[in-house]
């Protein structure tokens, strides 16, 4: 039957009665809500009053307050490291965006998704100097996966819908989207949000090249001296059970970067500590003189293998699994290469070792395990208590993994020396665990991290170790965790230095500390309590465990720990810049 035209104009009215008018802030709400945000870190300015007015109108997304905009960024970067999901910021324009960057560049350097939204000056003021304008695509374009400015509410549904695709596939990291004040509260038709996208210039590999994994595999039950060495990109592709079946299979010593600890059990005998320029000397000295390096997720940044020259010394054939084809072979040229998802190409590698009637040479890997032993004898990590009257900071550190090791728990770090010995001596056993920031080494991420996963994961034990330098770059936020109710645990390893700037002025500037000393540091436990929460003092090492246990049994409360560590200690073993990986210092007695 012929279809009128009345009744084509009334299909079509009825379809415009059903379409909504929306404010472009509404449209970002509802964007925001199908994408099963629960969570946005923020602060509020001129630019972004549409979108705070938009968010009062809801109740389905807490909006948590921070103190300062770099907080914001870090706090929901802390939130997706722990739970996968996209972390959300939102923050005005100008002073809003500049002091954001650092958060953003945090979240790049270690493939953090994430989706940023800042606000902009009125479109037909831009470029104009207006108040608080500032080129916010422009400036964060080099660290960003993506940015997007928006110059008509009608796109913003399909934006927002485009920015979580590509923050959290392929190799994540954070997108910004520019949101001009005249796009959010102009009215336009809303007709639901996108359920699919497609990106014709975006289109990341996920499968790896079965020739290329079948030939990963051949040299892999071919080796003599074999190696797996892992990163971040681990935990990110959520390969965890993956790779441990893999480890297990093959009976392969394995490491996992400062990015990726937690990967692979730390208490397993096959793990071999950390790599790289404070790592364990059995995990170096195999690094270097394994025959097959199976490397994955992982980007042989300088940190790791130190000098590229002195890696490229030994002969080995190296297999680099990555989903970003432009980390391979970077730094160090790869025999097999192959892109793809981590978790689909090490399904794919165990599927095929199942397959086979070939295992590898149990004589030869029963001597290379001997050698490792013999590495792994020296005990590098041990440290020398001293006097009671001063505290180790390993001996913090290690107190508080022997008491939390069981339990449901998360470390967050700053950056310093504090952050090595973290990573040293508490030994994560599951994946996504610790929590730092690795590529752009950013102090003052410490307290944001933490309030971030305790919005998300309030039941578990939130630790965060810091040093009295690094905790004062955003110790603003114990407001934050006081109005939001995040009790987490800060255990600060006071030594009145900035200790990692101190040990380089020591053993490469001869001693001269230009200005890495503390010499007025507030008083913590005053300024804790000032804040709301608990103070404790601890200055001898008996007291250590005491505060600890005391400090747990505040379930509720914020506790801020002032540890007065050795300010003399120094991280080791080090590998100094410049030098090879197996060129390392092991105490003050090399210096």
């Amino acid at each position: 039957m012929e279809i009128t035209k009345a009744e084509i104009a009334s299909a079509a009215a009825a379809q415009n009665a059903s379409t909504q008018e929306l404010m472009g802030s509404e449209i970002l709400v509802k964007a925001l809500q199908a994408e099963g945000v629960q969570y946005i870190w923020g602060y509020p300015g001129g630019a972004v009053l549409y979108i705070y007015d938009a968010l009062y109108k809801q109740d389905t997304i807490q909006h948590v307050l921070v103190r300062h905009e770099q907080a914001a960024v870090h706090a929901a970067d802390g939130y997706a490291r722990a739970t996968g999901d996209v972390g959300v910021a939102l923050v005005t324009s100008g002073p809003g965006v500049t002091n954001a960057i650092t958060g953003i560049a945090t979240a790049y350097m270690d493939s953090i998704p994430m989706v940023i939204v800042t606000g902009q000056v009125p479109t037909a003021a831009i470029g104009l100097d207006a108040f608080q304008e500032c080129d916010t695509v422009g400036i964060t374009r080099p660290i960003v996966k993506h940015n997007f400015l928006v110059k008509d509410a009608r796109d913003l549904a399909m934006t927002m819908k485009k920015a979580f695709h590509i923050a959290r596939t392929g190799r994540p990291g954070p997108v910004v989207v520019d949101i001009p004040k005249d796009v959010s509260f102009k009215k336009v038709p809303y007709e639901g949000y996108p359920q699919s996208v497609e990106m014709r210039s975006y289109n990341p590999a996920r499968k790896g090249h079965g020739g290329q994994i079948r030939k990963a595999l051949n040299l892999l039950l071919s080796a003599k001296r074999p190696y797996i060495y892992t990163g971040g990109g681990v935990l990110l592709g959520n390969a965890t059970q993956e790779l441990r079946t893999l480890v297990d299979m093959l009976g392969y010593p394995v490491t996992n970067t400062l990015m990726g600890l937690g990967a692979y059990p730390a208490s397993d005998r096959k793990f071999l500590g950390m790599p790289g320029m404070h790592g364990t000397v059995e995990a170096n000295n195999a690094m270097q003189n394994c025959d097959v390096l199976l490397a994955v997720g992982a980007r042989f940044d300088d940190r790791v293998i130190g000098n590229p020259k002195h890696f490229a010394q030994n002969d080995r054939k190296i297999i680099h699994v990555d989903i970003d084809p432009s980390s391979i072979s970077k730094r160090v040229k790869v025999d097999i290469p192959i892109v793809g998802d981590v978790k689909e190409v090490l399904t794919e590698l165990i599927a095929m070792i199942r397959e086979t009637t070939t295992r590898p040479d149990a004589g030869a890997l029963a001597a290379w395990w001997d050698t490792i032993e013999g590495w792994r004898e020296r005990d590098c990590l041990k440290y020398d208590m001293g006097s009671p009257d001063v505290i180790k900071p390993q001996y913090v550190v290690e107190t508080l993994w022997n008491m939390t090791k069981d339990a449901d728990t998360y470390v967050t770090s700053d950056v310093g020396q504090h952050q090595m010995w973290a990573a040293q001596y508490y030994r994560f056993d599951e994946p996504r665990r610790w929590i730092n920031s690795g590529g752009l080494g950013t102090m003052g991420v410490g307290i944001p991290y933490a309030m971030g996963i305790k919005l998300a994961k309030p039941q578990s034990e939130v630790f965060c170790i810091t040093g009295e330098g690094s905790v004062q770059m955003n110790i603003q936020e114990l407001s934050t965790c006081l109005q939001y109710n995040t009790p987490i645990k800060i255990c600060a390893l006071n030594n009145r230095y900035l200790g990692m700037v101190r040990q380089w002025q020591e053993i490469e500037y001869s001693g001269r500390y230009s200005h890495s000393y503390m010499d007025a540091l507030p008083n913590f436990v005053k300024l804790a309590e000032a804040y709301g929460h608990v103070g404790l003092l601890i200055e001898h090492a008996k007291d250590v465990e005491p505060a600890l246990r005391e400090a747990r049994k505040l379930k509720d409360r914020t506790v801020f720990l002032d540890f007065r560590t050795d300010p003399t200690e120094n991280v080791f073993p080090m590998v100094q810049a410049g030098k090879g990986l197996t060129e390392m210092l092991l105490g003050s007695e090399d210096l």
